[in-house]
């Protein structure tokens, strides 16, 4: 019998059409959608469930589920319980490396706009207000020579390193905040003598950018709140292409409205698509809506990875991206 795979998200080509090649293919939006999440994955019509960050699989929802795979289309995987779907057997999948350079592309985007006041330009120039050139027109923050602070040193960590250091920033690193792990010379691989290894605390101390670059768990929820936010530099900026959870909104807000931020850049929200409330009024941050992954080749990619995920699961094939290994023992 062919595999069911239950869609509750948009899964671009070549991720749909390598779906439909091994089994049916059936639209969450056609048989309840997300309300119905519990229910359908417990009624044994599908084999897998191919969801986005937007599909939250609770321990309550996974109770009574009969689907052998969860395949996420997103890199994290933080709206499924992984420990209750790994208790029941279900397999969960997602897409690591694909999202690597475009993520990291968008935190760089985020820094140099905040830096060199870009919205606020741009807004200038739309509304008709920019009436020549001044010395002391949207006067921005340097970049070379600043220190650029990453809180965490993984994929995407080490690639908005290499665009640091090519633009002239001394670039320091906290490799797993707010817990610290020395990282060894042979680890550090290119960067070895290019970048500096700090704790978490003079992290947030010497940043002039703080980028997170941090998976949300129990220890990095609200990571930066309004303590971290106190021991920044006045003229600090904080970029955050993570989760949103991983900074209190509402802190920020406080924060930037007293002057003690430069700025910040967003592309990640603690209640997305939800913003905190006054974020939006603040000209001095970017806020971009959740683009971290948002090129046809890096989309394309995930597709295609989620899809070899949701097939491995249905067929008890190799599942490449395969984030509970001990759900299949």
């Amino acid at each position: 019998m062919s595999p069911r795979f239950l869609m509750m998200t948009a899964l671009p080509e070549p991720g749909l059409g390598m779906l439909r090649d091994v089994g049916e293919v059936v639209d969450g939006a056609d048989v309840g959608g997300d309300e119905a999440l519990a229910r359908l994955c417990a009624s044994g019509d599908y084999d897998v469930v191919v969801a986005a960050l937007d599909q939250k699989f609770t321990a309550e929802v996974l109770a009574d589920a009969k689907v052998k795979g969860i395949a996420n289309y997103a890199v994290g995987h933080n709206n499924i319980d992984v420990a209750a779907a790994t208790e029941a057997g279900i397999a969960v999948g997602n897409t690591p490396d694909v999202l690597t350079e475009a993520t990291a592309d968008i935190a760089l985007l985020l820094l140099l706009g905040v830096a060199r006041r870009a919205v606020e330009g741009e807004a200038m120039m739309r509304g008709g207000r920019f009436e020549g050139w001044r010395a002391d027109l949207l006067v921005g923050k340097d970049v070379a020579g600043a220190t650029l602070g990453l809180a965490g040193f993984g994929r995407i960590g080490r690639a908005v390193a290499r665009r640091g250091l090519a633009l002239g920033m001394d670039v320091v690193f906290a490799p797993r905040p707010p817990a610290h792990r020395e990282v060894s010379f042979a680890e550090l691989g290119e960067f070895a003598g290019k970048v500096e290894q700090v704790r978490w605390e003079e992290l947030v101390e010497r940043s002039d950018y703080l980028s997170l670059h941090v998976p949300l768990t129990e220890d990095t929820r609200h990571l930066v709140d309004a303590d971290v936010l106190r021991r920044m530099k006045d003229d600090a900026v904080l970029i955050n292409t993570a989760r949103g959870p991983v900074v209190d909104e509402a802190a920020l807000v406080a924060a930037l409205r007293e002057g003690r931020l430069f700025g910040a850049g967003f592309d990640v929200y603690e209640e997305e698509p939800a913003m905190a409330e006054g974020l939006a009024d603040l000209s001095n941050v970017m806020l971009l809506p959740h683009l971290g992954s948002a090129t046809r080749g890096t989309r394309a990619a995930m597709a295609e990875l989620t899809a070899r995920n949701a097939i491995g699961m249905a067929t008890g094939g190799e599942i490449p991206a395969l984030v509970n290994p001990e759900a299949r023992r």
